[in-house]
C-alpha cells in the first residue's frame, strides 16, 4: 500500500476538507553504481577544497551563490531557514480557472488527493461542484520547506493535484532558434490536405498500455544476460538513420500509403495485446545496400 508523502487540508472561502497525498506517479529507470572494474568494488565520492585537494569536513561547508566567475555570495543554513515559507498544512484554492486555460507546459507533478474518512462527503462534493462546472482549483501550498502552485482538478470523482511551474521558469518559443521560421514559411494547400490525410490515417484513441519504455526492457533484458553468464548476447542495433526529405509531397504520399498498410496489417482492436518479449537478437544485422 502506498504510503502518505503530506497530509493537511484543502482550504477555500471557510471550508476545509482533510485530505492527504500521495504520489500519481512512480517513475521506472534502471540505476547504475560507479565500479572499479580492477576490483568490483563501489566508488565512494569524497569532498575536496578545488584549489588544494584538501579534505573538507561537512561542519565548514556553507552555501553560495555565483555572482560572477569565482565571486560568491556566502548564505548559512540560519539564513535560509528563517525565509522558509511557514507551513500550515493547508492547499489553500486562491480562484477557480478553466483547464483548457493552463498550457500544459506549466504542469509538473501529479499527485492523488485522498480524502478523510470522516470528511468524504466534503471531499466529494467539491469532486462534482468543480467537474459540473468544469473548473480547476489554483493554489498554493507547502511541502518540504518549499512553497508549490499547484492546480486541483476533478478526474472521475476524485481528486487531483499537479503542481506547476511558475510563469518566470517557462522558456518562451521566442528564445528558440528557428521557431520563427516556421509560422513564416508558405504551405500549399495540396500539401496542408495531404498531411492531413496523413494524420488521418494515424489517428488513434489515447491507450497508454501500448506504449513500453524499450529502452529500459532492452538494458534489463542485457542484464539479465550478462547475470546468466551468457557472453554471446548482443543487443540489437537500432534501425538506419531515414533520409532527409527532399520531396516532401513524395514523403507525405509514402507516408500515408505505409501507414494504410500498416493499419491493414494490425487493426486497431478494442482491447490492447499483452505485451511481448523482444526476442535477443544474436548478431547485428547486415546494412542495407542503398540505390
Amino acid at each position: 500500500m502506498p504510503r502518505a508523502i503530506w497530509s493537511g487540508s484543502i482550504s477555500f472561502g471557510l471550508v476545509n476538507i482533510p485530505v492527504q497525498l500521495f504520489n500519481a506517479v512512480s517513475r521506472k529507470s534502471v540505476r547504475f553504481n560507479q565500479i572499479d572494474s580492477r576490483n568490483n568494488a563501489r566508488i565512494r565520492n569524497k569532498k575536496v577544497n578545488a584549489e588544494n585537494g584538501d579534505d573538507v569536513p561537512d561542519e565548514v561547508i556553507v552555501k553560495g551563490y555565483e555572482l560572477s566567475k569565482g565571486n560568491y555570495v556566502l548564505v548559512s543554513e540560519d539564513e535560509l531557514a528563517a525565509l522558509d515559507p511557514e507551513s500550515q498544512r493547508t492547499i489553500d484554492i486562491e480562484e477557480f480557472v478553466d483547464l483548457a486555460d493552463i498550457d500544459p507546459v506549466y504542469f509538473d507533478a501529479t499527485y492523488h488527493l485522498s480524502p478523510d474518512p470522516a470528511t468524504v462527503k466534503a471531499y466529494a462534493l467539491l469532486a462534482r461542484t468543480m467537474e459540473q462546472a468544469g473548473k480547476v482549483g489554483i493554489a498554493r501550498f507547502v511541502m518540504r520547506q518549499k512553497q508549490y502552485l499547484a492546480a486541483i482538478r476533478p478526474v472521475e470523482g476524485h481528486l487531483v493535484l499537479s503542481t506547476l511551474v511558475y510563469e518566470d521558469e517557462v522558456n518562451g518559443v521566442d528564445d528558440v532558434p528557428e521557431m520563427d521560421k516556421a509560422t513564416a514559411v508558405d504551405v500549399s494547400d495540396k500539401e496542408l490536405a495531404m498531411a492531413e490525410q496523413l494524420v488521418e490515417s494515424l489517428a488513434g484513441s489515447w491507450e497508454p498500455e501500448k506504449y513500453r519504455d524499450m529502452h529500459r526492457e532492452q538494458v534489463m533484458e542485457l542484464i539479465e544476460h550478462k547475470a546468466a553468464g551468457d557472453t554471446d548476447f548482443v543487443v540489437a542495433t537500432e534501425a538506419p538513420p531515414r533520409e532527409k526529405v527532399v520531396d516532401l509531397m513524395a514523403a507525405l504520399e509514402a507516408s500515408v500509403k505505409e501507414a494504410k498498410e500498416a493499419r491493414g496489417r494490425h487493426p486497431t482492436s478494442g482491447e490492447a495485446e499483452p505485451a511481448k518479449k523482444k526476442p535477443a537478437a544474436r548478431k547485428a544485422p547486415a546494412k542495407k545496400k542503398t540505390a
